[in-house]
């Protein structure tokens, strides 16, 4: 059996029976593709994040393996909710070193020059979440392609397989979710009015 088939073979057997064995098997079979993923998706970060990509994915795979009901489709399907994960990870460890540098309830004495920079960064990922938030209560569907294809590093083939859809309803679905983005940033960036 291919390591795909493999793949959701097992996906499938873990949805019927969450078992940490099964589990186990399931994680050397994509944990390269995953890590290739966290790497990309950490090179789109500051420099100097903490948190690498081992680390990332370890956690991401852990909410993906914990969750009680999961019901997965396949391979792709698995690596969509990857994206999603990876992104809440990104997302939690933005705003929680943003409420550090802020002081997170201690006192904050001085700040080195280059942390406006890096915080700059981490307003970045949590403006990106809050456009997605907006575009998701808009348009779901086109809030899923931009997660699966910027944080999963899914090409348009693989999403239109994940979500059930045809690549055209796939592709217009990206070019309605870029535009949306880049009016949605430029107003971030650009700053209150």
């Amino acid at each position: 059996m291919s390591d795909q088939g493999e793949v959701t073979e097992l996906l499938l057997e873990l949805a019927r029976n969450p078992d940490g064995r099964v589990a186990d098997r399931l994680l050397p079979l994509v944990y390269d593709d995953l890590r290739a993923i966290a790497a990309d998706r950490l090179r789109a970060e500051r420099a100097g994040h903490t948190l690498s990509a081992t680390a990332l994915v370890h956690e991401a795979y852990l909410r993906l393996v914990d969750q009680k009901h999961s019901d997965w489709k396949n391979r792709a399907h698995f690596f969509a909710i990857a994206a999603r994960a990876m992104r809440r990870v990104l997302l939690d460890y933005a705003i929680a070193r943003q409420a550090q540098k802020r002081g997170g309830g201690e006192v904050v004495i001085t700040l080195a020059e280059g942390d406006a920079a890096q915080d700059s960064n981490l307003d970045d990922v949590i403006a990106i979440d809050d456009a997605l938030g907006k575009l998701a209560a808009i348009d779901p569907r086109a809030a899923r392609v931009v997660e699966q294809r910027f944080f999963g590093g899914l090409t348009l083939e693989e999403i239109a397989e994940a979500e059930g859809d045809s690549l055209a309803t796939i592709n217009r679905a990206w070019r309605a979710a870029r535009a949306f983005l880049t009016i949605e940033l430029r107003d971030f960036r650009a700053g209150p009015g």
